[in-house]
């Protein structure tokens, strides 16, 4: 048996799954017993107050930000494409900042335009990372199932600890190592304390047959932890994950255009059966999926 306390306070949602004003999302999520909330760039650049505004929103909710995403297609440019994503990286940054969260998500590029030299994309790794070590910001480095060069969390791993930058780690979404298929024993390849954090999804299908496909379910048709196909393997992930000694944030990242039609108050609480799942049961050692299971109420930290 492994040693574990955890329980809804470990698990945060996004608010890319809810329809909606931003308020509306924060007041969902709260109500639904989360106590951290992923937020997006848009959700601040789109308020209708302007992004200070949001920033306020989100700190009169109380819930903490777990993290900010996503800067895109970062690494491997040069020239003048490279200067633009600099000024990008610097604008997320001052948001990130503004919004007392220590946390920021880069993805792997998929820019036709981006060099696939492992010396260059570690140079510009290095450099986001210097321009986040003065705002006390790290930055989570994934790999999207779809980058040009990196599309595997080794390849992410392998140059995150190249760069060797103590602000620099790795982003883990669940959804791109059930695409790739990459082996879980490959996760003993990292050390636990430069993964910065976990986003877990499922969705609803065992075999994704191409790379467009990918990108749909990605972008369309996940659905929570436990919903889907992939509850045993989702099990075994965090399981795994919490053995190698990793004791920091999970979020769910889930796009679901269903769940944009949705009351938000349903789907946070979909969201809420996960948790609890994951929490009570899962990193228990007992796996029964959440709709056979007996839902409990668990103290707040």
């Amino acid at each position: 048996m492994i040693p574990f306390e955890g329980h809804i306070g470990d698990f945060g949602m996004d608010t890319i799954s809810l329809a909606g004003p931003l308020e509306a999302k924060l007041s969902a999520i709260r109500d639904a017993g989360f106590t951290q909330v992923m937020l997006a760039a848009r959700d601040l650049a789109g308020h209708q107050d302007g992004w200070r505004g949001a920033v306020a929103a989100v700190k009169a909710s109380g819930l903490r930000v777990t993290g900010f995403q996503v800067l895109r297609d970062f690494e491997g440019l040069s020239g003048h494409l490279h200067d633009y994503k600099v000024d990008i990286a610097k604008s997320m940054l001052e948001m990130c900042q503004a919004l007392d969260c220590r946390l920021m998500l880069a993805c792997s590029s998929t820019s036709v335009h981006a060099t696939g030299d492992r010396d260059a994309l570690v140079r510009d790794l290095r450099k986001l990372a210097m321009l986040a070590i003065p705002m006390n910001i790290k930055v989570a480095y994934e790999a999207l199932s779809w980058g040009r060069t990196v599309n595997e969390f080794p390849q992410a791993w392998d140059l995150i600890a190249q760069a060797d930058m103590p602000n620099l780690g790795l982003g883990f979404d669940s959804f791109h190592l059930f695409a790739t298929k990459t082996p879980l024993e490959d996760l003993e390849l990292l050390d636990p304390g430069k993964i910065f954090l976990v986003q877990l999804a499922d969705f609803m299908w065992n075999e994704i047959k191409s790379v467009e496909e990918r990108i749909t379910t990605a972008r369309h048709f996940r659905v929570f932890p436990g919903e889907g196909v992939h509850s045993q393997a989702l099990a075994e992930l965090t399981v795994k994950l919490h053995q190698l000694g990793y004791r920091g944030d999970y979020s769910f990242e889930v796009f679901n255009d269903d769940y944009q039609q949705m009351p938000l108050e349903t789907v946070a609480q979909r969201a809420r059966q996960s948790a609890l799942w994951l929490g009570e049961s899962v990193l228990r050692r007992s796996v029964p999926l959440p709709n056979q299971m007996r839902l409990k109420q668990t103290p707040r930290r």
